[in-house]
């Protein structure tokens, strides 16, 4: 059986992700969310200055910004000095 993933892996997840501009669509996907929950994440992202909405014509994305830099890596540091591993993310 599969452990649930913490809110802050998902976060984890999607900053990761979006170091390149990303479509909504290919962040739920791609960390398998669904649409209602993926953008409460998005916003919640967004909204803190992790994520930045780029739109390009009738297209919108989601880039990592540099203050995501800083979650990504102290995620990263505490999750690898609890379990002895990085986290897994299936990119």
């Amino acid at each position: 059986m599969a452990e649930r993933r913490t809110p802050y892996e998902i976060y984890w997840e999607i900053l990761v992700f979006c170091r390149t501009p990303r479509s909504i669509t290919s962040i739920i996907n791609r960390c398998d969310l669904n649409s209602k929950t993926g953008q409460e994440y998005l916003e919640f992202l967004s909204g803190k200055g992790y994520l930045s909405r780029v739109q390009d014509g009738d297209r919108a994305s989601y880039v990592s910004t540099e203050k995501a830099a800083e979650y990504i890596e102290t995620f990263t540091r505490l999750y690898q000095s609890l379990f002895d591993t990085i986290p897994g993310f299936k990119i």
